[in-house]
């Protein structure tokens, strides 16, 4: 090999899957931040200069870093301050509310106490809390309890007071707000939330940048290296985009991050940015603008995703249809013909139908045949849908945690039928697309071991197995997870795989990805060391 280049950095002795393609390699060099080769441990040990700093991978598994195809990492990072109760954390309804006391006798009088993460189908109870149940626990604090989807949230008095809700209030459109015998209950459910979340002091820039960094290292710690910032503008509004900026400026945005701008008619900050220039492809490779968020629906275990067949039980339920398609249809034609990519929410099949026909209308009026505009979440699809996505060059974005997490929600609001063949990866790789992953975070963790688990195995936190034939092969996971990400964000040609001229974005794991039994993947696997741009930014070894 030419010695005119000597690397900065060399993995070896480890076992280094480079892409689908590439297979595994024993050692990586890394120039100026980026692969220079791989190859056997002689052809790269002769790349070693004077200054080449040598990490011995000591046998361990190694790949591209992860890229979370959706989450919130501000939200992420917020959240991590507020009181847990997930089903790990608080298991029953008991210990969901002894949580929020102890966090509001911890709080001054008055001050709120936010909690996220619960699933109603997972406590022992197998209901929502109540407004009653959070006052008892916490009665002069305003307590906002959110579900782990974020699309429904429970409210003490004291919140419900602050906000001005009272059982007159109207229902805003496109939400929920629960009634028990002619009485308020505390439940809120999608836009409905607004109208408590409305008197919560916003964050400030500091606390904003904060949670970037907060959130990022946490990313960095589970082998992410990349991620999309599902929806900037949904906290604090335009003043993110300042935070995000900052955070980059300052060295303190840990992760390479794709911004999705927050496009809802009533709270968008997408005008704000064009006046910028922050349009589709602006940034660099460590902060880039991607694409326009839109939500059409809510989420399907807490019965707001609209479908075109009622919820079970529920014979007058459909979930809840955010945007009229006229609205819809003017606001999609009017951010693509601006040239911004679309990645908007759509979970049920009306939803994931009424967004596919807008993106067709706007494409058929303004042809661009590699745009990849995006359907996040993408859950329960319609017979043609999939034909009609290929033919339109339409992305499905899904985030396999779901499987995990709410598989068993999905059988019991809508029963096996159609509950089990949701999120069809196996489908959507039979049938060509480019598959990638994500948690939505703080929706699911966004610990990757569980999504990896339920792409290779389909089954759900309790051994549910949905629709085995949507099971994917581990080295189809982890391309999804890597490869897959990039090329949802067009960056393909410059991320996802350890191949020379990319970025040296890399993981390494304690057990091998593609070898270890699945349960090992799940709960007995750990990210020990994380590159970005051929630095380690985190070691746990």
């Amino acid at each position: 090999m030419s010695h005119l280049v000597e690397a900065d950095l060399i993995l070896h002795n480890g076992q280094i899957w480079c892409g689908l393609e590439e297979g595994n390699r024993q050692a990586l060099a890394i120039w100026q931040g980026k692969v220079l080769a791989a190859g056997t441990d002689d052809e790269i040990l002769g790349l070693k200069g004077a200054g080449t700093r040598l990490v011995d991978l000591e046998g361990r598994f190694a790949c591209p870093g992860l890229n979370d195809n959706h989450l919130h990492l501000i939200s992420t990072g917020l959240v991590m301050n507020w009181v847990d109760v997930t089903p790990e954390a608080a298991p029953t309804l008991d210990a969901l509310l002894a949580s929020v006391a102890k966090r509001a006798a911890a709080t001054p009088r008055g001050g709120w106490v936010r909690a996220r993460g619960y699933d109603q189908v997972k406590l022992d109870t197998g209901r929502h809390p109540t407004r009653a149940e959070l006052d008892r626990a916490a009665p002069d604090h305003p307590v906002v309890v959110t579900r782990a989807c974020g699309h429904v949230s429970i409210a003490n008095s004291k919140a419900l007071e602050l906000a001005g809700v009272t059982e007159s209030t109207a229902v805003p459109d496109g939400g929920v707000i629960g009634v028990s015998e002619g009485r308020l209950n505390g439940f809120l459910a999608e836009n409905a939330q607004n109208l408590v979340a409305s008197c919560i002091p916003a964050p400030t820039v500091d606390e904003l940048v904060d949670a970037i960094e907060r959130g990022g290292k946490h990313l960095l710690s589970y082998g992410i290296t990349s991620c999309m910032e599902a929806a900037l503008g949904h906290v604090a509004g335009y003043v993110e985009m300042q935070a995000y900026q900052q955070a980059k400026l300052s060295d303190r945005l840990p992760v390479r991050v794709w911004l999705t701008l927050l496009g809802d008619p009533d709270s968008s900050i997408v005008e704000d940015c064009w006046r910028a220039g922050y349009v589709t492809g602006a940034g660099d490779d460590r902060l880039r603008v991607g694409a326009v968020k839109i939500f059409l629906d809510g989420s399907a275990g807490g019965r707001t995703a609209w479908m075109t067949k009622p919820y079970k039980d529920e014979p007058e339920n459909f979930g809840v249809q955010m945007l009229p398609t006229q609205q819809l249809e003017a606001a999609i034609r009017s951010y693509h013909d601006r040239g911004y990519r679309l990645a908007c929410h759509a979970i049920g099949d009306a939803a994931v139908d009424q967004l596919i026909t807008a993106y067709e209308k706007a494409l058929a009026a303004n042809p661009d045949p590699d745009r990849r505009h995006r359907v996040e979440h993408c859950g329960f699809i319609g017979a043609d849908h999939n034909a009609r996505m290929k033919a339109a060059g339409i992305c499905p974005s899904p985030q396999l945690a779901f499987i995990h997490d709410f598989g068993d929600s999905y059988i019991a609001v809508l029963g096996p039928e159609r509950g089990l063949p949701s999120y069809p990866a196996g489908t959507w790789q039979r049938s060509g697309f480019v598959l990638s992953t994500g948690s939505d975070s703080p929706v699911c963790s966004p610990n990757p071991f569980p999504n990896l688990h339920a792409m290779i195995t389909r089954e759900t936190w309790k051994g549910t197995v949905m629709d085995a034939s949507e099971r994917l092969s581990r080295e189809q996971a982890l391309q999804a997870y890597t490869e897959g990400g990039a090329y949802l964000e067009k960056a393909e040609r410059t991320k996802g795989r350890l191949v020379p001229g990319q970025w040296a974005d890399v993981a390494v794991f304690d057990a091998d990805l593609l070898q270890a039994p699945a349960d090992v993947i799940l709960s007995g696997t750990r990210c020990v060391m994380t590159l970005l741009g051929g630095k380690v930014v985190h070691d746990a070894r």
